[in-house]
């Protein structure tokens, strides 16, 4: 008997709806307080998720929601990275 894998989803902070993990970009703060991008999904830390659409980090940037879910302010260097990742 075929036993089924879970995938695993996580929810996107900007629509609110629920996606594949490898569909989404993750930011993590560090235990450390540093924020990065996490391409592999696998870094230590605090993460938030958000789905590869523009629209969905306006909404999050518009109502802080990324910043409420790390806990931390993000600059304007994270933002313009997050902006790049998401349009390739």
């Amino acid at each position: 008997m075929a036993t089924v894998k879970k995938i695993p989803t996580r929810r996107c902070t900007g629509c609110g709806e629920h996606f594949e993990k490898q569909a989404l970009v993750r930011i993590v703060r560090s235990p450390l307080g540093e924020i990065s991008l996490d391409a592999t999904g696998k870094k230590p830390g605090r993460g938030a998720y958000i789905c590869k659409n523009a629209t969905c980090l306006h909404k999050a940037q518009k109502a802080h929601r990324i910043e409420q879910s790390l806990g931390v302010v993000l600059s304007d260097e994270i933002l313009s990275a997050l902006e790049k990742e998401i349009s390739t």
